[in-house]
């Protein structure tokens, strides 16, 4: 386990060797500190030069509400099958083929809780890819092809109780009363973290987000 966050730096950086694109994923469950993590090392990364290091979220993929719905999966968004799995391994693909000028990826909107295609733009130049999103190393057959796609995963990892409270924290910026806000961080987002966590001795490397 590396212990420290320069350490953490330094192992990001080793992946790219000879030139050759990487892409770096960091799994967990909801609140466990995934993008913070990502935001730290693009940030201390892009010292390397201008688009050297890009992050590309895994979220962009949700599906839209509209399509929820029509799915009658709207009250277990954020669970395995509300994503688009095959077209997330498709962008992961192209990337790591290395071949276009620019690549454009969706983001996702949080105070609207909405994905907004094109927002992301990864660049040629960019030699490390950082995505993070809760289900890249699972095993069910719409997302196996993401691992094979990822240089390595590591494993954002975070006690029950500090989690929830800042996953409650977090939904309650974005809009939802402190009670809708601990419904779903226990209920739907409590559920898909336990799915989650059996994937964790599939990763690379685990870190402790508590000090993050």
């Amino acid at each position: 386990m590396a212990r420290t966050l320069p350490e953490l730096v330094i192992r990001a950086r080793s992946l790219v060797t000879g030139g050759r694109r990487a892409i770096l994923g960091i799994a967990g469950p909801p609140g466990a500190g995934k993008t913070t993590l990502a935001e730290y090392l693009v940030a201390t990364l892009g010292s390397h030069g201008a688009g050297w290091v890009a992050h590309v979220p895994m979220d962009g993929f949700h599906l839209a509400d509209v399509e929820l719905e029509r799915l009658g999966l709207r009250d277990v968004k954020g669970a395995p099958d509300t994503f688009d799995a095959y077209g997330y391994a498709a962008l992961l693909r192209r990337l790591h083929e290395d071949r276009d000028e620019m690549v454009y990826a969706p983001g996702f909107e949080r105070v609207l809780e909405q994905p907004i295609a094109g927002t992301i733009g990864v660049p040629r130049t960019a030699r490390l890819i950082i995505t993070e999103g809760n289900y890249l190393l699972l095993e069910e057959p719409r997302w196996r092809a993401v691992r094979g796609l990822l240089t390595e995963v590591w494993y954002a990892d975070l006690d029950r109780r500090e989690r929830l409270s800042r996953l409650i924290d977090r939904h309650v910026r974005f809009g939802k009363t402190h009670e809708q806000a601990v419904a779903w961080s226990t209920g739907t987002d409590e559920r898909n973290a336990e799915l989650i966590e059996t994937t964790r001795d599939h990763a690379d490397l685990i870190v402790d987000t508590s000090s993050r």
